[in-house]
């Protein structure tokens, strides 16, 4: 179902991997994936069909900043899926399909992200995190 949430209990750490499957909508316009603190959010990743373009950013003292522009579109509108994030010591690396398609610096300590969030214009059908 989307929205999703669910908790990462221990937080996140170097190492771990957040597995998302599913199915883009013919019509998608977005898809978000957060990773969220008590504070804020560590990395948003927003893959957007109406601006041809991927979005990171974070969210920290009520504003957005470190935003980063992404113009290779991994995803396909009505395709499959398969997003893998890793958590590396200094960046989470996305794949997409199987190929490294974004890399983003960490500007939170790992431990303290604990939520995923998945919302948009896709069906989920398979969520490890």
């Amino acid at each position: 179902m989307v929205p999703y949430k669910s908790i990462i209990h221990g937080g996140l750490q170097s190492g771990r991997v957040i597995i998302i499957q599913g199915v883009i909508s013919h019509s998608a316009k977005r898809i978000e994936l957060n990773l969220h603190h008590k504070t804020g959010i560590a990395f948003y990743y927003s893959p957007r069909f109406d601006e041809n373009e991927v979005v990171c950013k974070i969210y920290e003292n009520g504003e957005w900043c470190n935003k980063k522009h992404f113009k290779d579109m991994p995803f396909e509108l009505g395709k499959h899926f398969l997003v893998i994030i890793s958590c590396t010591q200094n960046h989470y690396e996305v794949f997409v399909n199987g190929k490294q398609a974004h890399t983003y610096k960490h500007h939170t300590k790992l431990e303290d992200i604990d939520v995923l969030e998945i919302s948009g214009d896709v069906q989920l059908s398979f969520v490890q995190d």
